[in-house]
C-alpha cells in the first residue's frame, strides 16, 4: 500500500513543541523584516525596490499565516506528547496492548524508548503494512524500529530480512522489531548473530512497566553512560530482549528469553 505523504503541519507535530514555537517566531521575523532588509541593503536596483515594498509590509499577512501554522503545529505536538504519555501510563497487560490501533501501538513503543533515553524520530514511512516506523538515536548509534501490532499472527522471517536490508541501506547500527505476539522459528534463526533484536509482547510489557516506574527521562546530552544494574540483557541464543523469571524450585532469579518456549536462552542475574 502506498504511503500518504505527510503535510508540513504533520511534520511539525512530530517536532518538540518548543521548537515549533521558536521556528514560528524566526519565520515571522525573517519574512516580515529580514528579507526586505537584505534586499534593500545588498540587492541591485530591482532588489532594492522589492526590498522597500517588503519592508512596507507587503508580506505581513503571509508572515502571520506562517506564524499561526507553526504555533498550530506546536499545539499538535504538545497534545501528541500528552497522548503518548497517557498511552504508556495506562497499559495494564498484553490485552491492553492488543486493543490499541497500529498507530497507537507505534506511539506507545516510541514513548517507551524515549523513556530509555533515546531521541525518537517518527518517520511516517511505516503504517499498518510495516516499514521503518521509528528511528532511535543514542550515543551516536542509529537504530531502525518496525512495530507489528498483530494480534494473532507471528512475525515471519521475511520481515526480519527486509529490516536487515534497510539497516544496510540506511547505514544504521541495529534493528529492533517490536511485536505484540511472537516470531516464527525461521525469523529467530535469521536474527541470530545479526544486529537484529526481536522484542516479544511480554518483553515489551516489561519495558513499559519499567518505564511507568521510572518516569520520563531526557536523552543524554553526552556520551557518558553509567552502568545500570537493572539493564535488560539480550538473549545469547536469538538476540531477543530478556525478562526476569524465578526458578519455582530454588526461588533463584534469572534472565529468560522473552521468546520462551521457542527459545530457551538464559542468563544469570
Amino acid at each position: 500500500m502506498a504511503k500518504r505523504k505527510q503535510s508540513g503541519m504533520e511534520l511539525m507535530a512530530f517536532m518538540p513543541w518548543p521548537v515549533c514555537i521558536v521556528l514560528g517566531i524566526v519565520a515571522f521575523v525573517t519574512i516580515r523584516y529580514g528579507i526586505g532588509w537584505y534586499l534593500s541593503s545588498f540587492g541591485g536596483p530591482i532588489g532594492q525596490a522589492m526590498g522597500k515594498q517588503l519592508s512596507a509590509g507587503m508580506y505581513t499577512p503571509f508572515a502571520w499565516l506562517v506564524l499561526a501554522a507553526c504555533w498550530m503545529g506546536a499545539l499538535g505536538s504538545y497534545i501528541g506528547t500528552r497522548r503518548r504519555r497517557h498511552l504508556l501510563e495506562t497499559q495494564t497487560g498484553l490485552d491492553s496492548l492488543r486493543a490499541m490501533s497500529w498507530r497507537e501501538f507505534e506511539m506507545l513503543v516510541g514513548e517507551a524508548f524515549r523513556r530509555q533515553g533515546y531521541a525518537i524520530q517518527e518517520t511516517g514511512l511505516g503504517g499498518a503494512d510495516g516499514g521503518i516506523d521509528l528511528i532511535l538515536r543514542k550515543d551516536g548509534a542509529i537504530t531502525l524500529v518496525q512495530c507489528k501490532q498483530w494480534r494473532t499472527r507471528q512475525v515471519p522471517v521475511n520481515v526480519a530480512r527486509e529490516m536487515y536490508g534497510l539497516l544496510t541501506h540506511h547505514g544504521a547500527t541495529s534493528v529492533k522489531i517490536v511485536a505484540v505476539g511472537g516470531y516464527t522459528a525461521d525469523a529467530q534463526r535469521f536474527a541470530q548473530g545479526k544486529p537484529i533484536k526481536l522484542i516479544h509482547g511480554e518483553a515489551l510489557l516489561a519495558m513499559v512497566r519499567e518505564s511507568q516506574t521510572a518516569g520520563p527521562v531526557k536523552a543524554p546530552a553526552t556520551r557518558e553512560v553509567s552502568p545500570t544494574p537493572t539493564a535488560t540483557p539480550d538473549c545469547p541464543k536469538c538476540g531477543a530482549i530478556m525478562i526476569q523469571r524465578e526458578n519455582r524450585r530454588t526461588k533463584d532469579r534469572f534472565w529468560g528469553c522473552a521468546n520462551y518456549p521457542a527459545c530457551r536462552g538464559t542468563r544469570t542475574t
